[in-house]
């Protein structure tokens, strides 16, 4: 009896103390789970491969976005794929611009040379002591030296059975004003093709329109239906063709209206020249 009851003694503690040691190691295992689950979470940065192929990724977008795409309906396409009605109206509308503008820059050239030339003439002309040194002074080939030679020659040669009933006066008026017009005339050469230009260069550009939508229609009603693909290439011809016109024919006009302008300004001045020239003339200094 006392060693079954030493015995059942024995077991409860055994029992209590299993239970004691429970309840102490529980709040160990407790803090045990967060640190083993917080591990799969601080080693997540660790999955750099994802991020490795980035740089890698990014110099393919980049020659994608840089990659050029050729015009199949542009300047070069419609001389490859356009008829000889189009590349003649395209070369002539080449030429017309190459002309005017040859025109406008030799034109403002000479303009530019003339009004020079009338300054040297105002300041050292009519300074000299007699007319033959004073046409000394001009300079060789100008347009001022031609006039003063003119009338000087006009002074001359004022004799002939047939001058006689013409005064002096008239004759080398005659004479002054005749080298004067070959002046403005010289001065004026090649003004009216820029006119011409300006005004039919538009419609040799509508020209080619018209001829590009015709080329669409006809390609419309080849393939029986209006897309797009079918019909861009002959609209980008007439787009061209008329944009080519206008390209040619504004500056052109403006060109033309430019340098009547600054051509009269000059004619002005040698004008002046030539009415003190005619006076020294008639005085019979020389």
């Amino acid at each position: 009896m006392i060693t079954a009851s030493l015995t059942t003694r024995l077991t409860k503690l055994a029992t209590a103390t299993l239970l004691a040691a429970s309840c102490l190691l529980a709040p160990l295992c407790a803090h045990a789970q967060p640190a083993s689950a917080a591990a799969p979470v601080a080693a997540a940065p660790v999955a750099a491969p994802v991020d490795a192929t980035a740089p890698a990724a990014a110099p393919v977008a980049a020659a994608v976005s840089k990659e050029v795409v050729d015009n199949p309906y542009g300047l070069s396409a419609l001389w490859a794929q356009g008829d000889f009605v189009a590349k003649g109206v395209l070369v002539l509308l080449v030429l017309m611009s190459m002309g005017s503008w040859y025109i406008m820059i030799t034109k403002l050239y000479e303009s530019m040379k003339i009004s020079g030339e009338a300054k040297a003439a105002r300041k050292g002309f009519f300074k000299s002591p007699s007319l033959n040194e004073a046409v000394k002074t001009l300079k060789e080939g100008s347009a001022f030296r031609f006039i003063a030679e003119s009338g000087m020659a006009a002074g001359e040669h004022h004799e002939g059975a047939l001058t006689d009933n013409i005064d002096r006066n008239t004759w080398v008026t005659m004479g002054v004003q005749r080298s004067l017009d070959d002046v403005q005339s010289r001065l004026q050469d090649g003004l009216a093709f820029l006119a011409t230009v300006g005004s039919t260069a538009p419609f040799v550009g509508l020209f080619g329109t018209v001829w590009g939508i015709y080329h669409a229609l006809t390609a419309i009603g080849i393939a029986g239906q209006a897309s797009i693909d079918k019909v861009a290439g002959p609209v980008g011809e007439a787009l061209i063709m008329t944009a080519f016109g206008l390209a040619v024919a504004v500056p052109a006009v403006m060109g033309y209206n430019w340098l009547i302008r600054r051509n009269k300004a000059v004619m002005e001045r040698v004008r002046a020249f030539s009415g003190d020239l005619h006076n020294v003339l008639l005085a019979g200094k020389r």
